[in-house]
């Protein structure tokens, strides 16, 4: 039997919250140019499953938040209030140019921060997407 190490880990997918599905693949397709891989249900009950180009092994699988069956109302009412505030998920890409993406992004998107040298040693930006969902865009060096 292999001994599996976290060197044998990947991130494949990792889930964040939609309100409205057609805004969030607009989003997520037109605005940040990823590829649609999968898009599942119907109406606001979609499993909408984006991409970067060239990078099949990772994904982002937006969906319906608290569609859960054991999440409460109580839980429900307080994912979406962290949600509107911008602080129920966030998510770091990484670019070679930080300033042209920026540029690119800072007329199609809610503007957090500009471009920033950060204190830590990575300069970034950050934006919202339409469900609120803060995404840092770090320059990779």
């Amino acid at each position: 039997m292999r001994l599996v190490t976290t060197t044998d880990l990947t991130i494949a997918q990792t889930f964040l919250p939609h309100v409205d599905p057609e805004e969030s693949l607009a989003f997520y397709r037109d605005t940040l140019g990823f590829e649609v891989r999968l898009d599942v249900g119907r109406g606001t009950m979609r499993w909408i499953t984006v991409g970067p180009p060239g990078q099949p092994g990772t994904s982002i699988v937006l969906h319906p938040p608290a569609a859960d069956p054991g999440v409460t109302d109580e839980e429900r009412a307080m994912i979406a209030e962290m949600m509107a505030k911008g602080t129920y998920a966030i998510i770091v890409l990484a670019t070679p140019d930080l300033d042209a993406t920026f540029a690119r992004l800072q007329d199609r998107a809610e503007v957090v921060a500009e471009p920033t040298e950060q204190p830590y040693g990575v300069r970034d930006c950050a934006v919202r997407d339409p469900a609120g969902t803060m995404i840092r865009i770090q320059e990779r060096r």
